[in-house]
């Protein structure tokens, strides 16, 4: 490589400027556009092209600006920046500003030399952002060159969604229904995990004999694995055959010790130490066994375990947090609480005798099966449970429960008929995949003593109950959801099973009004097609404030899907019985990005059937208790909930017999017999056990590996680089207002406001038509731009990475670079301004750094060339320059002009300026190489904790940097002083 052309210089080729980087030889220089991204670099032959030494075009003083221009320049260079020189190598390209809190999982992960971390924040908190955040920084440091995402096939798509259009990595979907395709294009020999470096993989498929060791052997070198707590087991005999495959998969994905691994879950602990101790030991092996409750244990966790509730991160970096003032402070937009309403509802006569008779068959059922053996016991137990939830959950579902053959009538053993119909019944399922379970179980086991024909006869009469007359428990529904549509709510109606949410859904459709769309999501669809039917009913309702949707899904939603951009209430229709599940459902609408402060949430529960009281009082009111108590969730022991769930079956079905009996007064006392009464303190004493230790350990293994003064630190400095959220809210109205776009204000004073385009340039429409779509810009339809990274679809987030906001400062910068661009340029390269923000004359530079990087990681070492801009201002002629402090310099951006400017005064004030600005070359390049220390000792604190990844660490400022623009700032004149030059 010539020494003209060393990494970092500027050269000219193919009618533009670009930057050499680290890679270029003396045959091939490796470019990359000024101000460009990595997408744009483009291989230079020397030979065969043109390449002459660039230097940057100095600022014409006949192209001056108003007072507003150097502000504008400043922010549209910052915004397209995409390669920036802080330790955070991927921030300044990622479309997602995160918050500071989820700094701290990042610079844990920076800090280890193989990154080994459990993220067990709350929901949404935003567990997949901190993971993504990682997995792209590993990668674009070299540290990592492949990525393996396991989760459940349902997500998938979602994750897939995620990494692409927030982190800029394409991954290939790794599925059942994907991987033939995937395999028939690869060459003799080779394994798709080589063909394809980056990958969404179902856990489940995986997991299979046939392609775990493939996976295994060719498993990229850093895994995030979603939902990691149901790929752990338990050290017990509860374990189920599918959790034990999942985390021997895991076993052999951790043992590779240079693995970077990423555990991400909402509940690590789910009750059962053992599997909480297994899942730390995929971290580290001692941690499997290391005293947790000592001083030694902590500190071995600390560097791997970040476990923090909404309370810890709702106000992030205050004074409490040992910061010297508030100005980092973030508020995070969480729903301020969730408002629960419990509503009950009576069966009709008729409903009422139906189901007494489906309980005298039952229970005749059950005590028949139970003289015949322990197996033909347990498939009469399952096949009860089955017939009593899909009863009181819809008529439809009653029906078709009826008519269908049980899964269990199949099993061999009773252990097999437990496996059978616990995952279809019970909800307390080890099963991660909610796939398949909310189809409608069956209940006939056997055609014995004619059994048949009594559940055929029983399955037509629940046929004959659907609708609002004889089903109190619709009309109840469509009571409650008329008043959250009336307070301008938009709610999701959870049922258990399929036919029931189709059954609901065509029952409201029409009953709520005309502008209400109902929609039903069910898994009868595949997960992209449910996303797919959510964004549709969102479309149909379109920008008419007064239209409403409801969705009724079942619970193949109620994880990992976000849903808070469109829904703000949750009714349970059907009570689940597990109250971790009501929890997982209220969090697809209680998430970071809820424009509502209260989140609604509604519980339909039958008064006089029986079931439905039991599990509220023993189940889902403790678990909300535990849940207002710590702010977090708590599950159910496992080791009780089976027991508790089993006595309220049988206590049903015994108090079904001694109805049947006429019994007025208790020949026995039902709860003593079935033990409900101690099952339940029981449970409630074990789970209050299990949340005392809970809010134990959230003290405890509190994250305290980094410290927030240490994040604060850092923050402020990406936020110095690249921008604070008031400067780019600030650039954005400022630049469409000056390109003729019309901008209305809402009026709730949150900041945000729409624009509507039909009449800004053309090129900028142009580069906006591909982000919003060429309808809404050349109609001019609003465009709603709102101040926080929690966006919708169609929506601007008012920050740096927003597509939108990246188009609109391309267009700002490349016209004030363009003195000769036609139309309006609210961004210039000078300006001369009047002004009483100064006494003497001032002048402001806006300067572009460039500066060589060299990055060791543990798989090499990287040369890199990034840029940086800096705002820097004297007083005085610049042969004689007085340099200002960098807030001085800073607050000139605010500076109006108070009086007019002559043109030709200004412009020839401006033109003896520039004559004489090489004058301060010594001093930009004295402060570019204060930047390159700074930056280093950045790179360093952020690496402190290991040695090893920090030696031969380098950065270096490139000489000379580029003066983008230049203002000058003259005291403005009072009444008693005489204008001069032409200035009035």
């Amino acid at each position: 490589m010539t020494t003209s052309f060393s990494a970092g210089s500027l050269v000219s080729a193919r009618g533009r400027d670009w930057v050499v980087l680290p890679e270029s030889a003396p045959d091939m220089l490796v470019l990359r556009p000024l101000g460009g991204a990595d997408d744009d670099i483009a291989a230079v032959f020397p030979a065969f092209e043109s390449v002459t030494s660039a230097q940057f075009a100095p600022p014409s003083p006949t192209d001056l600006g108003d007072a507003q221009a150097a502000g504008l320049l400043r922010s549209a260079l910052r915004i397209g920046f995409r390669s920036g020189a802080g330790p955070f190598r991927t921030l300044a390209g990622i479309a997602v500003e995160p918050r500071a809190y989820q700094f701290v999982p990042l610079m844990m992960a920076l800090r280890q030399r193989t990154t080994r971390i459990l993220i067990s924040d709350d929901v949404g908190i935003g567990k997949t952002v901190e993971a993504g955040l990682i997995a792209s920084e590993l990668l674009a440091q070299g540290s990592a060159r492949g990525l393996a995402v396991l989760c459940s096939p349902a997500l998938a798509e979602q994750w897939q969604d995620e990494l692409r259009t927030k982190f800029g990595i394409d991954a290939e979907l790794v599925l059942a229904s994907t991987v033939s395709r995937l395999e028939r294009g690869l060459d003799l020999g080779q394994s798709l995990f080589d063909r394809h470096p980056h990958v969404i993989v179902s856990t489940d498929f995986i997991k299979s004999t046939r392609h775990r060791d493939d996976f295994v052997r060719h498993c990229p070198d850093l895994v995030i694995v979603d939902e990691a707590h149901t790929c752990v087991a338990a050290d017990d005999n509860k374990t189920t055959t599918q959790n034990q495959l999942r985390y021997e998969l895991l076993q052999r994905v951790a043992a590779d010790a240079d693995r970077h691994l990423l555990l991400v879950t909402a509940t690590p602990h789910s009750g059962k130490e053992s599997a909480f101790r297994n899942l730390l030991g995929l971290l580290k092996p001692e941690l499997a066994t290391v005293d947790l409750g000592s001083e030694a244990g902590r500190r071995m966790l600390a560097p791997h375990f970040v476990h923090r509730k909404r309370a810890d991160v709702r106000q992030y970096l205050t004074r409490e947090d040992g910061l010297a003032d508030d100005s980092l402070a973030e508020q995070t937009s969480f729903p301020s609480d969730r408002h629960f309403k419990d509503e009950t509802y009576k069966l009709t006569p008729a409903y009422r005798a139906l189901l007494d008779d489906a309980i005298a068959y039952a229970s005749d059922r059950v005590t028949a099966a139970d003289q015949r053996g322990r197996r033909e016991a347990r498939i009469a137990w399952w096949s009860a449970i089955a017939l009593l939830r899909s009863l009181v959950s819809s008529p439809r579902a009653a029906a078709q429960t009826l008519r269908t053959r049980s899964a269990t009538a199949a099993a061999v053993t009773a252990e097999e008929a437990d496996r059978l119909g616990a995952p279809l019944t019970s909800d307390f399922s080890d099963s991660d995949a909610l796939e398949g379970l909310d189809v409608a179980p069956g209940a006939e086991a056997a055609d014995v003593d004619n059994a048949g024909a009594r559940l055929a006869e029983l399955a037509d009469r629940a046929a004959e109950l659907e609708g609002p007359t004889e089903d109190r428990k619709l009309a109840a529904l469509v009571t409650h959801l008329k008043a959250l549509l009336k307070d301008g709510y938009h709610p999701i109606v959870f049922c258990r099973y399929i036919p029931t949410a189709e059954y609901v859904a065509e029952h409201l459709d029409g009953k709520l009004g005309k502008k209400t769309i109902v929609r039903a999501v069910t898994g009868t669809l595949s997960p992209q097609q449910r996303i797919e039917r959510i964004e549709k009913l969102a479309e149909d309702a379109g920008d008419d404030p007064a239209a409403r949707r409801v969705l009724v899904a079942t619970d193949c939603l109620s994880e990992g899907v976000n849903l808070q951009h469109h829904f703000d209430a949750v009714v349970h229709y059907d009570l689940a019985w597990n109250p971790t599940r009501h929890d997982q459902r209220e969090g697809r609408v209680d998430r970071y990005g809820q424009k509502r402060d209260v989140v609604r949430v509604i519980t339909l529960w039958g008064s006089d059937n029986g079931i439905d009281g039991k599990v509220l009082d023993v189940l889902i009111k403790k678990h909300r208790q535990i849940r207002k108590d710590l702010g977090i969730s708590v599950s159910v022991p496992d080791a009780d909930s089976a027991g508790v769930t089993d006595a309220i079956v049988q206590w049903v079905l015994l108090r079904g017999q001694q109805v049947r009996r006429g019994d007025q007064g208790s020949l026995f006392d039902i709860d003593e017999f079935t033990g409900l009464d101690k099952k339940a303190a029981a449970l409630a004493a074990d789970w209050q056990s299990a949340a005392e230790r809970e809010k134990t350990s959230r003290s405890r293994f509190a994250q305290h590996a980094i410290r927030p003064e240490e994040v604060a630190r850092e923050v402020a400095a990406v936020r110095d680089t690249l921008g604070r959220a008031g400067e780019i809210r600030g650039f954005v109205r400022r630049s469409l207002y000056a390109l003729d776009g019309v901008l209305r204000d809402r009026p709730d004073g949150s900041g945000d406001f729409t624009a509507e385009l039909g009449g800004t340039p053309a090129g900028l429409r142009d580069a906006l038509a591909p982000v919003l779509g060429g309808d809404v810009v050349e109609r001019g339809r609003p465009v709603p731009l709102r101040a926080t990274a929690a966006v919708d679809r169609g929506e601007v987030a008012l920050v740096r990475t927003d597509p939108a906001v990246v188009a609109l400062a391309g267009y700002v910068l490349n016209a004030a670079l363009d003195d000769q661009a036609s139309g309006p340029r609210p961004a210039r390269r000078c300006g001369v301004i009047r002004t009483r923000s100064v006494t003497s004359r001032t002048t402001l530079l806006v300067v572009r750094y460039r500066f060589h990087l060299t990055l060791p990681s543990r798989t090499g070492t990287r040369q890199l060339v990034a840029e940086d801009a800096r705002l820097l201002a004297f007083e005085g002629a610049p042969t004689n320059a007085r340099w200002l402090s960098h807030e001085d310099a800073l607050a000139l951006l605010d500076a109006t002009a108070d009086a007019n400017t002559d043109p030709g005064f200004g412009e020839s004030t401006m033109r003896r300026v520039l004559q004489d600005l090489p004058a301060t070359t010594d001093h930009l390049d004295a402060y570019g190489a204060e930047l390159a220390a700074e930056l280093l000792a950045s790179h360093r604190r952020v690496r402190s904790a290991s040695g090893e990844i920090v030696r031969g660490l380098t950065v270096t400022a490139q000489k000379s940097a580029d003066v983008l623009g230049a203002y000058v700032y003259l005291p403005a004149p009072t009444a008693a002083t005489p204008t001069a030059g032409g200035i009035g």
